[in-house]
């Protein structure tokens, strides 16, 4: 089953969660709606495809992605900062809600 909108559609609602954490000063938050958006927007160019893809890595999905189409580099290095960024503010996520339900 080809899900390249619902991918799509997943990608933009987590950009739109990343900028309002931005706006609202909740910077790791944002940082990992943002990987989330980009990892989901890769994914949804696998289906199209026809294709899957795994994993979490933006940049590895990228590289993957350039076996089959022209992928710039800037755009990997692009998605090897969403990566540095991914761990951190995952992990960083539960004990801001911790702290919020306090």
């Amino acid at each position: 089953m080809e899900r390249s909108r619902d991918w799509m559609e997943q990608a933009e609602g987590d950009l739109l969660h990343a900028r309002s954490d931005l706006d609202a000063g909740f910077y790791e938050l944002a940082c990992f709606s943002a990987q989330q958006a980009a990892e989901k927007a890769v994914k949804a160019v696998f289906q199209a495809m026809g294709a899957e893809a795994w994993g979490h890595s933006v940049a590895d999905l990228l590289a993957e992605l350039g076996r089959h189409h022209a992928v710039p580099d800037s755009l990997i290095d692009s998605g090897l900062e969403f990566d540095k960024t991914y761990i951190p503010a995952r992990s960083t996520i539960p004990r801001m809600v911790a702290t919020a339900t306090s």
